[in-house]
């Protein structure tokens, strides 16, 4: 066609290209997910307001935050997908639209939009100082007819907030999508055929008929709930979540929502797998995989005896309170056994936890620790049914009733209680066969873990990461059990301070527990001084008002020296799960000249070996510490375009963890330390460093020298992504992707709300 007639007929045409309706799924939600789910995800996004579904769209916003540690009563849940469906229903429950437009004015996301783009930050540049970017910070989260003067008192608090907005062409398509009424087609996923199959066979199992099979079946679901379920051989990106039905297979799902998912559900119940839908975030995608296998393994565990059970328990704050009475039918060897399988999943349930903010429930433990578990051939809650029948009713726990004014009286009765159990445990296992290496359960790659918490967050990996810790946990079933269900099924985010405070101050004995087992191990002559350096000051007093006598005089028989017993015992424990999953990690622990990975590029070779400089050094001696947030991204670009990314994490020290306030009191910043380890080893970033492998050395050096706020500031100037960085969202979600081509199982959008303004 000649050139002459293309202009006539572009203009011709245009109108309706520009007609041409958004599709929120095609159009709208890649954006949101690309430059909002960092911030609007889970129960702590800003104002409630969760951008990565249009159920979380439509759903809006609300003034009351899922947070609030002070709240005197307990507040109504408002979780996506189970509490309320339609916009009707949330409105119902104070959730305003930020879709629709009211009083002559556009709809509020578009003028949230519109502030920020109207207000962006200096490229590169820090954000203003009076800019309050702290996760603590107040929401104002503005109805329609507040939003003028919102926008006058807060400019910069536009969306995106406070990072590098969106493109001419998103920020277009979302306004164009707003005008037209913005439209949500719901899109939900669908299971692939192989999957049916599959959901089909578990849920056969799931909903067998039989007294014995019900309580399996309820027993399987209170550990199963909070998992991102995945088939192996499934669709890339396909999950699912265990939920109560009332409705049976071949139906659709109509899930019962209960606060706690041990709580009555009033109705007969139907295990149900249902496809998550919307966008995976990496705080709450805790995966477990299913597969015919695993089937197989569940039917071993629970059915292999011939056990018999009368009636199925009923619910009530007793059954709550005390799991091992609500289950003890089934062989608790069979409980313990199916939690070992899979012991990174549940200690990533509790330490990372149902909430989005892991801390939340775990700031009584210290930053980083070693976990290792019982073999079940030498628990003696397995193995002993008269100590099983003694210690079973001593090992419930609080958090139920969460009257205030009766706080003090509940926390002291689990406490006495629970200290009644250590005093039983620690006199049962001192007339024992002392422990040995075959008391330590090595059963498959869960069987040592590394857990590292920072402030907001956590994270847990298999295999043993970092410098020998202070502090080293020794798990039982109890222990395990009791953790899991204090942290995970019975806490309550939606909880009023009562309920939050019994949930942490019973985790802090749970903890002291974990010590105490792990100190039973080491010779009876070394261990005073390591419970004198693990409760230094107001810890002894802790230790005296709270805690049981710790065994100091029972013998083991781990052949340990006296002098040096902890770390002789990791050196062992290094050494003997070599082929387990213990592998070397030459970075943090360089036993010889070459303090890298073995097989690497040279250019990798160098960059670690400079990056282990910065390893096994309190910040008394490496100021640069000071000035770190606590989890760290350093990318590192090669010369044939690959990238490596390092986590640097950094471990604060205190001179005890045994109180869940006053942290600051007991802070020892000039013994903080780092850990450095190939990988993402946060769900929330602090902040992110990008540099080519040959300046690493540079880069290591200049964190060496910097000895204040003036020469950190310099590093940061020269290789730091600051949240204005134009290309910050490029290599923030190139974050996600390295997990995607590393792990892909375990990928998801990282969390932004957390980035430092360094």
């Amino acid at each position: 066609m000649p050139r002459r007639f293309l202009a006539p007929l572009a203009l011709l045409c245009a109108p309706l290209f520009a007609a041409e309706p958004i599709s929120y799924s095609r159009d709208v939600q890649p954006i949101l997910t690309h430059k909002c789910v960092a911030c609007h995800a889970c129960y702590d996004a800003p104002c409630q307001l969760n951008l990565g579904s249009g159920e979380g769209v439509q759903r809006g916003a609300s003034k009351l935050p899922v947070y609030n540690g002070t709240r005197t009563k307990a507040q109504a849940t408002t979780r996506l997908y189970f509490d309320a469906h339609g916009e009707a229903a949330w409105r119902a429950k104070g959730f305003h639209s930020v879709l629709e437009p009211q009083a002559g004015q556009a709809a509020l996301i578009a003028r949230m939009l519109e502030l920020g783009r109207n207000n962006p930050p200096v490229p590169n540049a820090k954000l203003p100082a009076d800019l309050d970017i702290s996760i603590s910070r107040d929401n104002q989260c503005p109805l329609p007819g507040e939003f003028e003067a919102y926008a006058k008192k807060f400019a910069h608090a536009g969306m995106p907030f406070a990072v590098t907005g969106l493109s001419d062409a998103e920020y277009t398509t979302l306004q164009r999508w707003v005008e037209q009424g913005a439209p949500v087609e719901q899109q939900t996923l669908q299971a692939s055929v192989m999957e049916q199959k599959q959901i089909a066979e578990w849920e056969r199992f799931l909903n067998a008929p039989g007294a014995r099979e019900s309580l399996v079946n309820r027993w399987l679901f209170e550990h199963l709930f909070l998992a991102h379920l995945y088939f192996e051989g499934g669709e890339p990106g396909h999950f699912f979540q265990l939920v109560r039905s009332r409705t049976p297979s071949g139906q659709l799902i109509d899930p019962i929502t209960t606060r706690r998912p041990n709580d009555d559900p009033g109705t007969e119940v139907y295990y149900r797998l249902w496809p998550i839908q919307g966008v995976i975030v990496h705080k709450t995608h805790i995966t477990y995989p299913l597969s015919a296998k695993k089937l197989e393994r569940v039917r071993e565990l629970f059915y292999a005896s011939d056990w018999t059970v009368d009636a199925v328990p009923g619910y009530g704050a007793q059954r709550r309170a005390n799991p091992f009475e609500t289950f003890q039918a089934i062989p608790a060897e069979a409980r313990y056994q199916f939690m070992l399988d899979n012991a990174e999943y549940f200690v990533r349930t509790f330490i990372r936890g149902p909430v989005c903010r892991g801390q939340i429930a775990t700031d009584v433990i210290r930053d980083n620790f070693w976990a290792v578990f019982q073999d079940p051939r030498h628990d003696l809650y397995i193995t002993d049914a008269g100590y099983r029948a003694e210690a079973t009713p001593l090992l419930a726990m609080p958090g139920q009733f969460d009257e205030i004014g009766d706080l003090l009286g509940l926390w002291k009765a689990y406490r006495d209680k629970r200290n009644q159990y250590e005093e039983l445990r620690r006199d049962t296992y001192a007339e024992a066969t002392p422990p040995s290496w075959s008391h330590l359960w090595a059963g498959n790659d869960n069987a040592l873990l590394s857990i590292y918490r920072h402030h907001d967050s956590a994270m847990v990996r298999k295999g043993l990461i970092g410098e020998i810790p202070q502090t080293l946990w020794l798990l039982d079933y109890p222990l395990f059990e009791r953790t899991y269900y204090q942290l995970v099924v019975n806490f309550d985010v939606f909880g009023n301070v009562a309920h939050q405070a019994q949930t942490r101050l019973y985790f802090d004995l749970i903890r002291n527990g974990a010590e105490l087992n792990f100190l039973r191990l080491l010779p009876p002559q070394s261990r005073q001084a390591y419970l004198d350096d693990w409760y230094q000051n107001s810890g002894k007093l802790k230790m005296w008002l709270d805690y049981t006598e710790a065994d100091l005089d029972s013998p083991s028989a781990m052949r340990l020296p006296e002098l040096g017993a902890k770390g002789a015992f990791a050196r062992s424990l290094l050494e003997r799960y070599g082929t387990l999953n213990a592998r070397p990690d030459p970075i943090n622990r360089c036993t010889g000249a070459e303090c890298h990975r073995p097989g690497l590029p040279a250019d990798l070779e160098d960059a670690e070996q400079a990056l282990s400089r910065l390893t096994g050094r309190p910040a008394g001696g490496l100021k640069v510490i000071d000035q770190l947030p606590e989890a760290t991204l350093l990318r590192v670009e090669r010369a044939d375009g690959q990238r490596e990314v390092y986590s640097l994490l950094r471990n604060r020290a205190h001179s005890n963890v045994a109180f869940m306030a006053g942290e600051s009191l007991r802070y020892q910043p000039g013994l903080d330390t780092l850990t450095v380890y190939p990988g993402v080893l946060t769900s929330y970033p602090n902040f992110m460093f990008n540099l080519k492998a040959g300046e690493v050395p540079e880069f290591v050096s200049q964190l060496e020298q910097a000895r204040d706020r003036v020469a950190f500031d310099k590093v940061v100037a020269r290789w730091g992504i600051r949240r204005s960085h134009p290309q910050f969202w490029h290599y923030f979600h190139d974050l996600s992707a390295y997990i995607q081509e590393t792990e892909p199982v375990e990928a998801g959008v990282l969390d932004m709300n957390r980035y430092q303004n360094l």
